[in-house]
């Protein structure tokens, strides 16, 4: 049997490094908890998001046909199967990913699921392009019809980041695994609620059709210049499932290990705070994208520095 290849040392230096670059610019609300974390996890996570980014830019890359860019999320997941089973790479992120994964015991049915995520708007796309004429795609939208089916798309998008977390925050008791998916939930509502506006015009509505319905709403009322009062009603109810998801995140805290709690309590307070800041903007999120913060944010890791120090 052949030994498995093993990165040195410098090798491996390197490619965190260019993960945590990516983290860095690509990461505007994950990178600040992160800062909060023991080096080594800290290296683990930026690995994690660098492949997801990696994911993500593939599957909205619009230069690339949607065949395309399923062959080439293929591609990346099946780079990713060789390098687990031990065969040499130079891509510095599936570098980083693979020794995490090793340190971490993270399972390897969790980050094909990460990537499966991704592929899910793009094999949402395909059947929508397939089944709705040529003339009709300025108004295309890709839309999930039950809030049961959106948790499906965002359990792999979302839940699934939260499984992969905590293996390197550290946690014993499986009953922080629920926990974690419902924590990612309330990341994935919260970012939904922000980019519906960013999302339609690029063909994308994640907001669920039964929901929408409900308020007399139909994915054309998303396009163009929409009526934020309209839609207010619709988006609180989004907003009122992501508060109770959120509530999952703090009775996660406990669960996972103490050099870790802090990142973890940054992180679900930024969130929060980025939800608090669209209510008070009354739903309004089409006269432009809503976020925190630099001073905002800071604020909040400040109060996660001293929970780390105290």
């Amino acid at each position: 049997m052949a030994i498995p290849w093993t990165p040195a040392p410098a090798q491996l230096t390197m490619a965190y490094s260019v993960c945590r670059g990516i983290t860095r610019t690509n990461a505007k609300n994950f990178y600040y908890a992160f800062l909060v974390l023991p080096k080594h996890k800290r290296q683990g996570l930026c690995a994690v998001y660098a492949f997801m980014r990696r994911c993500d830019d593939i599957a909205d890359d619009p230069s690339l046909s949607l065949e395309e860019r399923r062959f080439k999320l293929n591609t990346w997941l099946a780079a990713l199967h060789r390098v687990q089973q031990g065969e040499p790479t130079d891509d510095p992120i599936l570098l980083a990913l693979t020794d995490a994964q090793r340190r971490y015991t993270i399972p390897a049915g969790l980050l094909d699921e990460l990537a499966m995520g991704t592929a899910m708007d793009v094999e949402e796309a395909a059947t929508q392009s397939e089944t709705i004429p040529a003339s009709a795609a300025s108004s295309l939208t890709v839309q999930y019809k039950t809030f049961d089916d959106l948790k499906q798309y965002c359990y792999r998008v979302a839940s699934v980041v939260g499984l992969v977390c905590i293996h390197i925050f550290g946690y014993r008791d499986p009953a922080a695994e629920p926990l974690a998916e419902q924590c990612g939930l309330a990341f994935q509502l919260t970012n939904i609620i922000r980019d519906v506006k960013e999302d339609a015009a690029m063909g994308r509505v994640y907001l669920p059709e039964e929901d929408m319905a409900k308020f007399g709403l139909s994915a054309a009322d998303l396009l163009s210049t929409p009526d934020a009062a309209r839609l207010r009603p619709l988006l609180s109810l989004e907003a009122e499932r992501a508060r109770e998801f959120y509530q999952a995140g703090d009775q996660l805290i406990p669960y996972i290990s103490e050099d870790s709690r802090p990142a973890l309590w940054v992180l679900v307070n930024i969130y929060r705070k980025l939800l608090e800041k669209i209510t008070d903007r009354q739903y309004d999120v089409f006269s432009g994208k809503i976020s925190l913060t630099v001073s905002e944010k800071l604020r909040v890791l400040g109060k996660g520095f001293l929970q780390r120090i105290t």
